[in-house]
């Protein structure tokens, strides 16, 4: 029996197959390459390029391959997009998994995996952030992966459903070998800005706000490696195969580090000078964001690999060097 990994030509998705490729598991990868790369897809997987809401590619492909269960990170994932094309994300991100969800229901595939976001929490009411704290999305892509987990829930109800909904925060670091790694456009996170200074593609990196309530005063956010991400989806799959019930993690490093924090450590690994310019605070950014593991860390026994701020620059910085374009030159 096979696992399907939707969207695993993409960021965390290919990390999470090539990880499944190394524990000796089936894999097949969907696709529609709309931001994802065919370079990123492990040798070993089988590949189907097609789109979620294509519920016509799903039926073939779930008649076509034996799957056991679904790891799902085909969605859009743009905050500052989501909240100028709200409908592009209702359209891919919900319209798609109520597409996938017929598609299981009707081939009796009843375990599935969901990358769900930090996002769902909006604005937190308590530092670390737990599982059954509220959830208020701020923006639009939060929103839809908090439908999201809702449908899942709802499908459950009434259909042989099991689902795990990980919640994660900032998604950062590439595989050790440097082959796959982080490659976006726009580029919006932080650790890959930064990089992209020694790289030669920006003058400088941009503070957004030195006034927060913290110790340096710029925000604090928790990064957790994807590498480690990775496994988590796995260990999440396995607990459900082996009879785990519906359940939300949350997923990251428990600890926080600034932006200034951040910078700093990459000047170390990278050996460059990095210029940073305090800019203006930008609209809806909490002072902290980190989580508590602990739930995922007891019932998975996920255990991060990749904890250090410092590793986790450091294998960034070795997919950057050696792929400068990103995928185009792999």
């Amino acid at each position: 029996m096979a696992i399907l990994v939707l969207g695993g030509a993409g960021y965390i998705g290919s990390h999470t197959a090539l990880a499944l490729c190394e524990a000796g598991r089936d894999v097949v990868v969907a696709d529609n390459l709309e931001t994802g790369f065919k370079a990123a897809v492990p040798e070993k997987a089988r590949f189907y390029q097609g789109d979620i809401r294509d519920r016509e590619f799903l039926d073939k492909l779930f008649e076509t391959e034996k799957i056991e269960g679904v790891i799902h990170f085909a969605a859009n994932s743009q905050v500052g997009e989501s909240m100028k094309d709200p409908l592009k994300y209702y359209d891919n991100n919900l319209c798609g998994t109520k597409v996938l969800l017929d598609s299981m229901v009707a081939h009796g595939v009843n375990k599935i995996v969901f990358s769900s976001t930090a996002a769902t929490y909006g604005e937190p009411e308590r530092v670390p952030i737990l599982e059954d704290d509220k959830t208020d999305p701020t923006n639009c892509y939060g929103e839809t992966k908090l439908a999201m987990e809702h449908m899942m829930k709802w499908v459950s109800n009434a259909h042989d459903l099991k689902f795990v909904a990980l919640r994660y925060f900032n998604a950062c670091g590439a595989h050790p070998n440097a082959k796959i790694g982080e490659a976006h456009n726009p580029e919006t996170h932080l650790i890959p800005l930064i990089l992209q200074v020694p790289m030669g593609k920006r003058p400088q990196i941009s503070i957004f706000g030195d006034d927060y309530a913290t110790p340096d005063g710029t925000c604090i956010r928790d990064y957790i490696h994807v590498c480690d991400l990775a496994q988590a989806h796995i260990l999440a799959l396995d607990y459900l195969v082996n009879g785990g019930d519906n359940n939300v993690f949350n997923l990251g490093n428990g600890v926080g580090f600034s932006v200034k924090e951040v910078i700093e450590e990459a000047r170390s690994v990278t050996g460059h000078e990095i210029p940073a310019k305090v800019e203006a605070r930008r609209a809806g950014d909490p002072a902290q964001l980190i989580a508590s593991s602990e739930k995922a860390k007891t019932v998975l026994g996920w255990k991060p690999e990749y904890d250090d701020l410092h590793t986790i620059i450091d294998t960034a910085w070795k997919w950057h060097q050696s792929h400068p374009n990103g995928y185009e030159e792999a």
